[in-house]
């Protein structure tokens, strides 16, 4: 099974092969030596990879993610190849454009566009506050503004549409 994998910025396509019940995993085309355990039905992991372990408490979904390693907090968004293809044709279909959600629950703390601007891919749209850590949520491709669906203050939930964005050539 072919997974992407998106942390941040940062796209990991993975691939999952099972062989006579033992489980390999692929990173970029290339062994990664990892094996998981699960410590409870909570959500709660053993990772282990390269001698070392790792506890990791995990929530979410199978498409997206909250991940706590030694503190650190990362939300993960996970596609698999028909997703994938799915969500490509979608966003071509709209130009480059559509709706940015949130990754996570968490509090709007600034909106740093308005309805009608202009934005180019990578720049931040808006803040999200979750887990006490603030997020810039940037735009996923060039485009123009078209709704902005939260305002500061807003509590939302994981997967809540907070601004749509239309491609540069649907105006």
């Amino acid at each position: 099974m072919k997974l992407f994998v998106q942390i941040g910025d940062r796209e990991y396509p993975l691939e999952i092969i099972e062989e006579k019940g033992q489980r390999k995993v692929l990173l970029d085309g290339e062994p990664f030596g990892i094996d998981y355990r699960e410590a409870d039905s909570l959500g709660q992991v053993i990772v282990m990879h390269a001698g070392r372990s790792y506890g990791l408490s995990i929530e979410g979904d199978p498409q997206r993610a909250h991940v706590t390693l030694a503190g650190y907090s990362y939300a993960l968004t996970m596609e698999d190849e028909r997703e994938r293809a799915a969500s490509l044709a979608a966003k071509e279909a709209l130009g480059g454009g559509g709706p940015l959600e949130a990754t996570m629950p968490g509090i709007v703390v600034e909106v740093l566009v308005q309805e009608g601007d202009r934005v180019q891919a990578g720049q931040p749209l808006l803040i999200l506050e979750a887990m006490k850590m603030q997020n810039e949520i940037v735009a996923s491709g060039d485009g123009v503004v078209d709704r902005i669906a939260v305002r500061a203050g807003e509590t939302v939930p994981s997967g809540h549409v907070l601004i749509v964005l239309r491609g540069p050539e649907a105006e």
